[in-house]
């Protein structure tokens, strides 16, 4: 029970101690640490795909061949399709562009930049909670451990996301109890996610498999849509890519040794 409640929460935390960073930082957040930030969620998601997701989707069939890798597939199809539908229907706003996304609205630029975050948020929660799943019932292929590993290391890219966040919102304006406030809150869709899907664990248990991938997927589809391109744009471009290899390894590190 200890390891389900620390999985669950874990994610919360880290974006939550990020946003709190706009009570300790003064002025915007420079480029090239932006870069590293984004760069480091970026590989983290990588890492947490494959290990934590693609490779117990596909050890969870019991099958060889194209049986073993099919339910893979389907899954992370639908999820790089499921938050290519989301990134249309929702209006929302990146930092670093001018222009809204999804159909016109008239909400705010702050409630799109945080609308922006929410939907990276999505696919994070929907892992968290279907690994969680997985180990209440399939703890051969998926530990409680590997569980919470994958748990801690999106707790850690939500730190510097929560950071992302809140800093250029309190430099947009808004007071730094609002920008910390919108900027945990952006987390919170990840322990409602997870808490969902665990109450809904008996009813998913057959479609474990498809739904890890789906996960995958729809995390795959935030790191290829917007953070890559947002490290590889303007200046410090390098910066972003040793961001990238610094969160992979230590995912990697995180799912083998704790999974």
């Amino acid at each position: 029970m200890n390891g389900l409640i620390l999985g669950i929460t874990l994610p919360f935390i880290g974006t939550a101690l990020g946003a709190a960073c706009v009570f300790l930082m003064r002025g915007d957040m420079p480029q090239r640490l932006q870069k590293v930030l984004t760069g480091f969620a970026a590989g983290v998601m990588v890492a947490a795909s494959v290990w934590s997701l693609l490779i117990p989707s596909i050890e969870m069939t019991g099958k060889e061949g194209w049986g073993s890798v099919m339910p893979a597939v389907v899954g992370f199809l639908f999820g790089m399709l499921f938050l290519l539908v989301l990134d249309e229907v929702v209006p929302h706003q990146h930092l670093d562009s001018d222009e809204s996304e999804g159909p016109k609205s008239h909400f705010s630029k702050t409630s799109k930049l945080v609308f922006a975050v929410t939907l990276h948020n999505i696919p994070e929660g929907m892992a968290v909670g279907v690994a969680l799943a997985a180990a209440i019932d399939q703890s051969a292929f998926m530990p409680m451990a590997g569980a919470v590993a994958l748990s801690l290391g999106i707790a850690i890219q939500n730190l510097p996301e929560g950071a992302i966040v809140s800093m250029p919102l309190h430099g947009a304006g808004n007071s730094r109890g609002k920008s910390f406030l919108l900027g945990a809150l952006s987390g919170i869709v990840e322990p409602l996610g997870a808490v969902i899907t665990v109450l809904l664990a008996s009813v998913v248990l057959p479609i474990l498999p498809y739904l890890l991938a789906f996960a995958a997927g729809a995390m795959m589809y935030v790191v290829v849509e917007e953070l890559i391109p947002e490290t590889q744009e303007g200046r410090h471009s390098n910066m972003g890519t040793i961001g990238f290899t610094a969160g992979f390894i230590l995912m990697m590190i995180l799912d083998v040794i704790l999974g």
